[in-house]
């Protein structure tokens, strides 16, 4: 049973060494590229696309795969998400976005949409062959991962979800029927197999053929009510994002139309109307929370699960392109149900209770000034994710240094809610990982 917590936000937050690439002054260094997330692992692989060729878009797409195997308790293959893409160079924005939905029979199993949806990226963006960002994944996968510190704590706290699933507890247990602790090494062939359709025959691999026949009838056989034709259909969506103006700083967030979009657009009126004010520029923390905590009042909600199974991701290279992601299962592990012969975990349903709230809080965001990116990141879990995010843009727009590990605020409910950024300031950046938490920011080309 996953245990509720009360809708607080911290009036300070606490304030912790992240990651960075520094030289021998303390200050960043400027590297080839940056790749920053919650999960470890998945940051080194980004960070090694870039420093092989790839661009931010790659570097993400890369990102996502690895964690649907090292961090599948918030980035599994049946989840959903959205990402922001800012091009410098050519001042171009966009909004990917693919949510997992209900499917047309409702039921308790999502319709995935995180492979189609990452697809479109990399293919509309990146310039590296469709298998070189899947082959990191299913190596891992098929040749076996240690668990990071990252995947142990949400396992630690996810265990009666892993124990009920043959799938999950054959990855995740031990001889004895305890989670396994961070380091040790565990394989995931049937996961290895899905990826190695999908790296060889793209996307649709998941969509049609003999993956998507097994989920249908995995789904049918447990009470759920995902058809071929939901998955053969389902299409991920390209459009504008939304954009505010924060200082100087113009931000792309999620669009407007969908809940992420809606409530980190809510959040920001209220800072940019002085609702909450405690100080501006001499509380700039005290503000957020109180603009967040009655954004939260006027949605009506009084508490939500502690654990969301969310996280977010960014990349940025050294052309300027920079790409934020966020994604979720709707609940840790989502459904709890790994589809036989898949390795897939099939998200809860947005239909379900409290299961469609994860979605209000992915919050990818990517600041510029003058047309230069100045912040690339990514708030997941809850709302504390967004107010963190909200934070740095307002430490932009009053001069604070987003480029130090020690000015980044802990999204103050780590691991569960996050907030991951690379910060940019007089041609410096850092990759900075929420200080709370168990991530890394890495350095391509380094």
């Amino acid at each position: 049973m996953i245990k509720s917590r009360r809708l607080t936000v911290a009036t300070a937050f606490v304030l912790l060494g992240g990651c960075a690439m520094l030289g021998e002054s303390g200050r960043p260094l400027p590297p080839a590229g940056l790749a920053v997330g919650d999960e470890p692992y998945s940051v080194q692989t980004g960070a090694a696309v870039l420093a092989h060729g790839g661009n931010a878009a790659d570097a993400v797409a890369a990102m996502y795969f690895k964690l649907s195997v090292t961090y599948p308790v918030a980035a599994g293959l049946g989840g959903g998400g959205l990402c922001i893409v800012h091009d410098s160079t050519t001042s171009k924005s966009d909004a990917v976005v693919f949510p997992a939905t209900e499917a047309a029979g409702g039921g308790t199993y999502a319709v995935p949409g995180n492979v189609r949806g990452f697809s479109l990226l990399q293919a509309t963006y990146g310039r590296l062959p469709w298998q070189r960002v899947i082959a990191p994944a299913e190596s891992a996968a098929a040749a076996g991962f240690v668990i990071s510190q990252a995947l142990a704590a949400r396992l630690a706290t996810s265990q009666d979800i892993v124990r009920l699933d043959a799938g999950l507890a054959a990855e995740f247990l031990d001889e004895s029927g305890r989670v396994k602790p961070a380091g040790a090494l565990v394989t995931a062939p049937a996961l290895a197999q899905t990826l190695s359709l999908v790296r060889t025959l793209g996307a649709e691999a998941f969509y049609r053929g003999a993956v998507a026949a097994d989920i249908v009838s995995y789904s049918a056989a447990q009470g759920g009510a995902i058809t071929a034709a939901d998955l053969s259909s389902y299409a991920p969506q390209r459009s504008a994002p939304a954009t505010a103006q924060v200082g100087s700083q113009t931000v792309y967030l999620p669009p407007a139309e969908t809940g992420a979009g809606r409530f980190a657009g809510a959040l920001l009126a209220r800072l940019r109307d002085g609702q909450g004010r405690a100080g501006t520029a001499g509380n700039l923390a005290a503000s957020v929370a109180m603009a967040t905590k009655a954004t939260l009042d006027s949605s009506g909600l009084a508490s939500l699960p502690r654990d969301l199974g969310s996280t977010g991701f960014a990349a940025e290279d050294p052309e300027g392109m920079a790409v934020a992601c966020a994604v979720t299962m709707n609940g840790p592990f989502g459904s709890g149900h790994t589809a036989t012969n898949t390795g897939v975990t099939l998200a809860r349903s947005p239909g379900q209770a409290q299961a469609g709230l994860a979605a209000m809080f992915l919050t990818p965001a990517i600041a510029t000034d003058d047309g230069a990116v100045s912040l690339v990141g990514a708030g997941a879990g809850g709302p504390n994710g967004t107010a963190g995010i909200a934070l740095e843009l307002l430490r932009l727009a009053h001069g604070d240094d987003v480029t130090r590990p020690e000015n980044l605020h802990s999204a103050g409910v780590a691991p569960y809610d996050t907030i991951n950024v690379i910060g940019c300031q007089s041609g410096v950046c850092a990759a900075l990982p929420d200080p709370g938490a168990f991530g890394l920011g890495a350095a391509g080309g380094l």
